[in-house]
């Protein structure tokens, strides 16, 4: 009996030392909390000697400045410039743009300003423009496509293959524009000024072709014509045979009388 009265008011001790343990924890954490946010800058939450602030106010972004060995944060309402702001639950960060040669970016790998003297193209920079791009209104920035300025589309011409305009059935047919205006006089970075589609041409035979064929008609007929008037003819000659033989034999003949 007095054995386990021993256990259990052993048991409460230790239970009251932990809880006490506990509360000495929290206080301890309190007052180095409070210690580290003493003399913190405006906008910082958390702050050390050591390394600056370590946590911004949630509408702030903090930047991590190196100092020889130290990284120094400083908390700021926008990124400078080389740096782009990332938003996240627990902390608004300023992260360093990873593009080369660039000033401001979008994104890690998304520039949107390039240094001095430089083009920007698709969030990169380049020294010019790639083939088929132009600065556009005296920017840095290259333009898809060039800046030219074209003129309205003529008509559709007439239907045709190997410049022949008859005598075939499917063909190509074109219209055209004229460059107004090209970037620094350079028509190659303009679109193109012809356009060109299949089409269908209409039955129709060539002047050529009708007049050939009346030609080799007329032959025919003249051809035909001479058969039939040599036809004519021998049937003509073949009649006046048959009336001279019909007449020779008509002739009657005379015999003698007898003498008296």
């Amino acid at each position: 009996m007095q054995l386990g009265l021993f256990v259990a008011v052993v048991f409460l001790s230790s239970m009251d030392l932990t809880g006490s343990s506990k509360v000495v924890k929290g206080k301890r954490q309190r007052r180095i909390s409070a210690e580290l946010s003493q003399g913190c800058a405006r906008g910082c939450d958390l702050c050390s000697e050591f390394n600056g602030c370590l946590r911004c106010s949630p509408k702030l972004f903090i930047l991590l400045e190196r100092n020889d060995i130290r990284q120094i944060g400083i908390c700021l309402p926008s990124c400078p410039l080389g740096y782009f702001g990332l938003r996240n639950t627990d902390m608004n960060k300023c992260i360093k743009c990873k593009i080369e040669n660039c000033e401001s970016c979008f994104s890690r790998n998304f520039c949107t300003k390039c240094k001095e003297g430089l083009y920007l193209h698709k969030g990169r920079c380049y020294v010019t423009c790639p083939e088929g791009y132009s600065a556009a209104n005296g920017t840095m920035e290259c333009s898809s496509p060039a800046q030219c300025e074209m003129s309205e589309w003529g008509p559709w011409g007439p239907c045709s293959k190997k410049r022949k305009l008859c005598g075939f059935k499917k063909g190509n047919e074109d219209r055209t524009r004229r460059i107004l205006q090209a970037p620094s006089g350079d028509v190659s970075l303009c679109p193109a000024t012809t356009e060109v589609r299949r089409c269908t041409v209409q039955k129709n035979q060539c002047p050529e072709g009708k007049r050939k064929k009346k030609e080799e008609q007329g032959k025919q007929d003249n051809a035909n014509g001479n058969r039939n008037r040599k036809d004519t003819k021998d049937a003509k000659s073949g009649t006046k045979k048959k009336k001279s033989k019909q007449r020779g034999a008509a002739v009657p003949t005379t015999s003698a009388s007898p003498a008296q």
